[in-house]
């Protein structure tokens, strides 16, 4: 079974939990989702994940586009770009916002309790990508923090809740690469 498709049906993606803390994120930052369309696109959001080979390579930064094209051929444009947008990464190589689906769904981090999180993308196994991917990447946001699980969450936690306050009133994302998949010259990815 591929690593996206375990993602929504046991891991971090998981479609029983996962769209419950994007609620929440989304009740923390707009109030509560009374629109049922949200809540459909809180179930939606990541299911094109099923299938992928990765989480958050080229293959799985596209995960966003069968939710979109749900969202879009039941309630139009608007409502596709919400869902094709909620990724950070893809809205900036589309050269997009983030869609107010994003915030939510990455304040959904930190919302989801460590000792929930952490055994579901173990079980999984995409936390090796996860940690691996935290490994290489460096910023004035990101520090790696080795194979430390717990540590590895705490800061990804903080990160999310600190990108989420800086980026909500719509300001550029100076954090957020676009072009994260591009390789360097020592051949590691972006």
């Amino acid at each position: 079974m591929k690593i996206g498709t375990k993602s929504v049906l046991y891991g971090a993606h998981c479609f029983c939990l996962h769209p419950w803390f994007v609620a929440a994120g989304w009740t923390k930052l707009y109030g509560f989702p009374l629109d049922p369309r949200l809540w459909l696109a809180f179930f939606v959001h990541d299911i094109g994940y099923l299938g992928k080979p990765n989480m958050d390579g080229p293959e799985g930064e596209r995960h966003v586009e069968l939710g979109a094209a749900i969202m879009g051929r039941l309630f139009g444009d608007e409502w596709r770009d919400f869902c094709l947008f909620h990724s950070r990464y893809y809205a900036k190589a589309a050269g997009h916002h983030p869609s107010r689906l994003c915030f939510a769904d990455k304040l959904s981090f930190p919302l989801t309790p460590h000792w929930l999180y952490l055994p579901m993308v173990s079980a999984t196994g995409e936390i090796l990508e996860y940690l691996k991917n935290a490994q290489n990447a460096t910023s004035a946001h990101w520090v790696p923090t080795g194979y430390d699980k717990r540590k590895w969450h705490s800061q990804l936690c903080e990160y999310m809740r600190r990108w989420v306050n800086e980026h909500i009133g719509g300001g550029a994302d100076t954090w957020t690469s676009s072009n994260r998949h591009a390789r360097t010259e020592s051949g590691v990815w972006q």
